[in-house]
């Protein structure tokens, strides 16, 4: 792993224990956040604060056992991708969903600069109706 991906696999882990304040530390203050289509919560998030209310308040309050599982987290200069399966319960339904995801992130200055998230939303959709 290059030094970007150590990073990002450090930020999973982080994000597993809830210390959601080292996680947002490692955001540029102008990160673009992007959110699959078809998400609930689809669309692009600029800044830490604006991905802490619209994207991980959300998932901790709407979601029981919201997580992360990533197999794969590999690097080249800037771009680190993680591949691996989201998965939760709704707790508006009480359906359970697991999916295939893929993350890309992006550095600059040793920041991180851009997420985008791509994921089979159709398994997210059914937990939701």
């Amino acid at each position: 792993m290059n030094n970007n991906a150590d990073t990002i696999a450090n930020l999973y882990a982080a994000f597993a224990k809830g210390d959601v304040p080292a996680v947002l530390g490692a955001f540029a203050p102008d990160i673009r956040w992007t959110e699959a289509d078809g998400f609930p919560y689809a669309g692009t998030y600029v800044g830490p604060d604006a991905v802490l209310t619209g994207v991980f308040m959300r998932l901790a309050t709407e979601w029981d056992g919201f997580g992360a599982v990533f197999d794969e987290v590999v690097g080249s200069g800037e771009m680190v991708v993680a591949i691996g399966n989201i998965s939760g319960t709704w707790k508006a339904t009480g359906k359970h969903f697991k999916a295939p995801t893929v993350h890309v992130w992006r550095f600059r200055d040793g920041k991180i600069a851009g997420f985008q998230e791509y994921t089979d939303t159709v398994l997210v959709q059914r937990a939701l109706s």
